[in-house]
């Protein structure tokens, strides 16, 4: 099993929820983004420890191969890792955005889009500017039927978030989104992403906010209109039950499928059937893992890539986490 060192990003809009969840000894501050497992180019996840201390995520692709990611994935991906796996901590509002699917992208001349979910980590507040008053808010998906021309016109004419689904957040919310689905973390919100490995993101609007120079940010409403799948749902949040000591399957895609545990008692997982690589997501609590011969701790932060080789995990511990795979 491999853990690696986190990528940290410093964004404008970062609070500071980020270094306490993942225990981490660092004076860092306005830290927006942990990327936990990253094949991004320039970007890649280093690993923490062992054997293979110090080589790239990509570098154990390249070496490993099927045996790491999964004969099927590797023939599906080659190389590239499939998944980027981060949390994110928003201090303030994020642009709206939304993200091509794989075949738009590609008529658009980029190498894929982007599907991604969010589980959501809680309300702890941000000392530093005392949002643990306001209650987190996203929005996702359409609540109204609109054209594309009303999109371009409502953007223009800055009501685009009266079309929009707006959601207050809890700990443990899952919202699944879709490659052309309109979306945006708002201030206070804290989620563990997991997404396609892909940088494809079209922002539709970013509330007239002005950069250090005092020119806003560029919008890409043309590429995001070709891009919005205009479909209106009932209901965006993901709806589930959560009993102690069971799986439960919350999102099944073509890019990942995700499990939420909740373990007061140790479980052994069965991957003796998969061909995939598997992440685990430690989102509360503490554990142990035990696999290939190997034990590791496991406790919240914490984000853990099993090979693909291997056929099963004995998880003790109070411990909550995610489950993920391809």
């Amino acid at each position: 099993m491999y853990k690696f060192e986190p990528l940290l990003k410093q964004t404008l809009w970062g609070g500071d929820k980020i270094i306490p969840f993942k225990h981490l000894d660092t004076q860092m501050e306005r830290v927006g983004e942990s990327w936990e497992i990253s094949g991004v180019k320039d970007n890649e996840t280093i690993v923490a420890d062992g054997p293979d201390k110090g080589k790239s995520l990509n570098e154990l692709v390249r070496e490993q191969k099927g045996q790491l990611v999964g004969e099927e994935n590797y023939q599906r991906f080659g190389d590239e890792f499939p998944l980027l796996i981060k949390f994110i901590d928003a201090r303030q509002d994020l642009s709206i955005q939304v993200h091509p699917s794989d075949e738009i992208a590609h008529r658009q001349g980029k190498p894929r889009g982007k599907t991604e979910m969010w589980y959501c980590l809680g309300r702890q507040g941000d000392s530093e500017t005392g949002i643990q008053d306001i209650t987190p808010m996203l929005y996702n998906g359409l609540k109204q039927q609109i054209t594309p021309e009303q999109y371009e016109e409502m953007v223009e004419n800055d009501t685009i978030t009266d079309a929009l689904a707006r959601y207050e957040v809890h700990e443990g919310d899952v919202f699944f989104i879709p490659a052309g689905r309109i979306h945006a973390i708002g201030a206070g919100c804290f989620v563990a992403e997991i997404q396609q490995t892909s940088d494809v993101t079209y922002r539709i609007y970013d509330f007239k906010r002005k950069d250090k120079n005092g020119n806003y940010r560029e919008l890409h409403t043309k590429l995001a209109s070709e891009s919005i799948n205009y479909t209106v749902l009932p209901n965006y949040r993901t709806e589930y039950q959560l009993p102690k000591d069971e799986g439960v399957q919350v999102v099944s895609c073509p890019y990942f499928t995700t499990a939420v545990y909740d373990l007061t008692e140790p479980m052994t997982l069965d991957y003796s059937d998969l061909d995939s690589f598997v992440i685990l997501i430690a989102v509360g609590g503490a554990g142990t893992l035990t696999a290939d011969g190997q034990t590791a701790s496991f406790r919240m932060g914490d984000t853990v890539l099993l090979p693909a080789t291997t056929r099963e995990v004995k998880v003790e511990g109070e411990v909550k986490f995610l489950e993920t795979y391809v």
